[in-house]
């Protein structure tokens, strides 16, 4: 099977635009108001915790990236730690599955805030139908090729975090540069509903794994990728504490809850005006917009890897052309499925189940088999398993007091997604060309 990745395609300025597109088209618009919801008055603080978690996290995909830089990204490590069988491959697909699950979180958050001049709000029927739009879209350019996806992503990354620095700044000019909540209260943090919302905050960071996927089309990989990594988390950092003390310092933590789905464009009207709310929906298209670009970029690829590297089947369906095409209209019409049946919240809750579980699975494996042979250091992997797992169960436990359903969903998912994998490789580990452990 012939790979369509082109080499040295994507320069260090085009990859960390990717990275911190997908990061803050998810982060900023969709989560702020949920992560509130969880955190309390202080919920900025989350972004933080968020950071360091990632962090953590980074450590093993930089470590590995700089080693084996890849197209496959988190495929490749799995299969390296795992070997190619169900565990590589079912982890690699619910990763591959969260980042569809953020494409379909960015879509509907799209809807909602272009719909706000409008009074209409999250619940409307034409959320759902803007989504889809926004997904068929982000489709068409990404059909077109490399270079139109990172021409588009570094353009409007430049222009929303522009944008996003200017809402920040003057907001809390606005505040008098209080870090202060609106609410002014000084009520303790509420810890189980504080560590619960890093899950969120987790996803607010994530996007940098695609980086990952992209490894081999990357200017000079062993390099770049890891740089790419670290430079997207830290202006993503930066920009996330900017937007939450600006909305928590505009808002009460009632409004910033009630609006959580638009929560940017309800923290502009206090501090600017019809302008500034005109102004923050419109960099909330091109935030939206670009986000989800570049995730139909990443993950498309990540599926034709894993189609290349037979962890997952493949059917044409009739379709003609290359591996990365179909992989394409299977990304989007997943996405689009998501984007129509679940809410927001329900949407974010699903993605952090599914990412988490997949990130423990991979620091267990690098820890296991590969750290002596990359330099990594044992001691940051446990640290990196030990937060993931905490964050997981806080979060887990939390959803099942307030929305069993999308646990007992996630819980099936992710078993089934064992399951059929299990069935299609006959085997949960083994020996390959990839560095795998011997066969069980």
């Amino acid at each position: 099977m012939k790979s369509d990745y082109q080499a040295n395609s994507i320069t260090l300025t085009g990859a960390i635009s990717m990275g911190t597109g997908v990061m803050i088209g998810a982060g900023i618009f969709a989560l702020t108001g949920q992560i509130a919801e969880l955190a309390g008055p202080w919920f900025p603080l989350s972004f933080i915790a968020g950071g360091i978690v990632t962090g953590f996290s980074a450590y093993t995909y930089v470590k590995m990236s700089n080693a084996f830089p890849s197209a496959g990204g988190i495929a490749m490590i799995l299969q390296k730690a795992y070997g190619p069988g169900a565990i590589a491959a079912a982890a690699a697909l619910l990763m591959t599955l969260s980042m569809v699950i953020n494409e379909s979180l960015v879509a509907r958050t799209f809807g909602a805030y272009v719909l706000r001049p409008f009074d209409l709000d999250a619940g409307n029927v034409l959320v759902p139908v803007l989504g889809v739009g926004l997904i068929v879209f982000a489709y068409l350019v990404n059909i077109s090729g490399n270079r139109s996806v990172g021409l588009f992503s570094v353009v409007m990354a430049f222009l929303k975090i522009g944008g996003i620095a200017v809402f920040g700044i003057a907001a809390l000019a606005a505040s008098g540069f209080s870090f202060e909540p609106a609410s002014g209260s000084s009520d303790a943090i509420p810890i189980a509903g504080f560590t619960a919302s890093i899950a969120l905050s987790i996803l607010a960071f994530k996007g940098f794994t695609t980086i990952t996927n992209s490894g081999a089309e990357i200017v000079d990989p062993h390099r770049n990728v890891g740089r790419t990594i670290v430079f997207s988390i830290a202006i993503c950092v930066v920009v996330y504490l900017l937007v939450a003390f600006a909305v928590g310092s505009s808002l009460s933590l009632d409004e910033i809850v009630a609006a959580k789905d638009y929560s940017l464009a309800e923290a502009a009207k206090p501090a600017f005006g019809p302008y500034g709310f005109y102004f923050t929906i419109a960099l909330a298209v091109v935030a939206t917009a670009s986000g989800l670009l570049a995730s139909v970029f990443a993950v498309s690829r990540m599926l034709a890897m894993l189609t290349e590297m037979e962890l997952i089947p493949h059917s044409h369906f009739g379709m003609s052309g290359p591996i990365r095409e179909h992989t394409l209209v299977y990304t989007v019409v997943v996405a689009g499925f998501l984007t129509v049946f679940f809410d927001l919240s329900r949407i974010a809750s699903l993605g952090a189940f599914f990412y988490l579980v997949m990130d423990i699975l991979i620091h267990w494996g690098v820890f296991r088999r590969l750290r002596q042979e990359i330099g990594a250091s044992g001691w940051v992997l446990i640290v990196a398993i030990s937060l993931d797992a905490l964050v997981l169960g806080v979060f887990g436990a939390l959803k099942l007091q307030s929305d069993p359903l999308i646990v007992a969903i996630a819980v099936a998912a992710i078993a089934a997604v064992f399951a059929y994998e299990r069935v299609f490789l006959s085997r949960w580990t083994a020996t390959g060309d990839h560095g795998g452990p011997d066969a069980r």
